[in-house]
């Protein structure tokens, strides 16, 4: 259905890729980003990724693959992420900070302390104004981009909160923590507005889809779910893996989502037909974490093995209005855009033995052996 190109590029870390990110432009989630003459000045599209290395690596995605490290966390970096407009980095770390950088030659970085403990999670508002950050101290911050200061905390989580996102119009901030719950708030009014409860595991990652309707959560029970945030009813519930989701990436359709697991695969689920379609095998190792690009066209993934795979899908050459003509249950009984007019009704469980088409690289790529990339080390000027 979708003929995925595995691409020959294994940028190797120095350690273990525990977060990736992609900007703007072309390339996708985790981020990657067209980048100008303030970054760099390279022009060409670019990966970042962070490690218990405690680095940030940017990665030049050309023929002569270069890399630019970043130093500045004192512990390791866990979470990444680019700002909208490709202008900013935001990191966070086990050293209990969020750090804002500007991705030049200098290597300056801004430190947003307030956390009491690791920082697993850093994202961006659509907007660019706003960063969110969650932490092993049970809490969520919310942090002006521009002012570089604390704007509110939310507290209501009893465990270490694993995730937190913005929803696309900036209205509503999706967490989840190892209390068992996912919560969602209200960022005008500063309180939580529902919970969703699953008490067979916890949620390792949460995010929203395109339209802000859903949310999709990756849980330690090794089950994928998806819940209408307007009906507050689970929509899709999915156990396609044999071991702990850690990451999902929603394609920029909404119509698609991509896991990764503990079990060292990458899952791509089809969310209309409400089925696996692709299972992708060549990290030798837990995968870690997983995104699209903006576009669509391609996604990295990050793994134990300390290896980011890039694979190119060609999801933008589907007729979509085919795809929808075979989708019957897709019904108009609420106004659009509701997430019951995309997705359909049943929760019902999908097990792991739903047959999909295995793809391992390993048989596919002529040439895996990808030289090791020139890194340049950058480092602020007080280091």
């Amino acid at each position: 259905l979708f003929d995925f190109e595995h691409f020959a590029l294994y940028l190797q870390s120095t350690c273990k890729p525990i977060g990736l990110v992609s900007g703007r432009a072309t390339f996708v989630g985790s981020d990657f980003y067209k980048n100008n003459e303030q970054t760099l000045n390279i022009f060409y599209f670019l990966l970042v990724t962070c490690s218990v290395d405690r680095l940030l690596i940017l990665w030049k995605l050309t023929t002569q693959c270069r890399a630019y490290s970043f130093e500045g966390h004192a512990e390791a970096v866990t979470s990444v992420d680019f700002s909208p407009d490709g202008q900013v980095l935001a990191s966070a770390s086990h050293d209990h900070t969020v750090r804002l950088w500007i991705p030049c030659i200098y290597g300056e970085s801004s430190v947003l302390k307030g956390h009491t403990a690791s920082v697993r999670s850093v994202s961006f508002s659509h907007d660019g104004c706003s960063v969110v950050s969650a932490s092993n101290d049970k809490l969520i911050k919310v942090w002006s981009v521009s002012y570089q200061r604390l704007l509110f905390t939310l507290f209501q989580h009893t465990g270490w909160v694993r995730c937190a996102k913005f929803s696309p119009d900036g209205r509503l901030i999706v967490s989840c923590s190892e209390d068992k719950s996912v919560t969602i708030w209200d960022t005008r009014n500063k309180t939580c507005v529902n919970r969703f409860s699953d008490y067979e595991g916890f949620a390792t990652f949460v995010d929203f889809n395109p339209s802000g309707t859903c949310i999709a959560s990756a849980g330690s029970n090794n089950t994928v779910k998806l819940w209408d945030i307007r009906t507050n009813k689970l929509l899709q519930h999915f156990k396609v893996h044999r071991a702990g989701v850690n990451c999902i990436s929603f394609h920029p359709s909404g119509n698609y989502l991509i896991t990764a697991s503990t079990d060292g695969t990458l899952k791509i689920l089809d969310l209309l037909g409400e089925r696996l379609i692709y299972t992708l095998h060549g990290h030798k190792g837990p995968v870690l974490c997983v995104a699209f690009s903006k576009s669509g066209e391609k996604f990295a993934s990050g793994g134990m093995d300390t290896q980011v795979l890039l694979w190119k899908t060609n999801f933008d050459t589907l007729d979509y209005e085919e795809v929808f003509k075979h989708n019957f249950r897709r019904t108009h009984i609420d106004d659009p855009p509701h997430l019951l007019d995309i997705y359909p009704r049943s929760p019902h469980l999908h097990d792991e033995n739903l047959n999909s088409v295995e793809v391992d690289p390993s048989f596919d790529v002529p040439d895996k052996q990808t030289p090791d990339p020139v890194v340049i080390n950058i480092r602020p000027a007080s280091c």
